[in-house]
């Protein structure tokens, strides 16, 4: 399973942006079938940016469906076909 740490990238909405981007496309032409994204638990502004992220438009055509790990809040993961 790919992951992506966000943890280092926290403080930079470019670097956080790019990331999640390159990320995201990596994961879909690999054909992984899930991958995690890890912003941490925290206040939850990194998760909500996390998720507003793969709900835009054109990045949604790229996945199945993302969730939030119910056993861990902080655990972010995205299923691809």
């Amino acid at each position: 399973m790919m992951s992506l740490d966000l943890h280092p990238l926290f403080r930079n909405n470019r670097d956080i942006e790019l990331a999640l981007r390159q990320f995201v496309f990596k994961a879909n032409n690999a054909g992984e079938p899930v991958a995690e994204i890890i912003p941490g638990k925290g206040s939850g502004q990194l998760r909500a940016r996390v998720l507003a992220f793969l709900d835009q438009k054109h990045i949604r055509k790229l996945y199945v469906r993302r969730e939030v790990d119910s056993g861990n809040s902080g655990r972010i993961l995205v299923y691809f076909e």
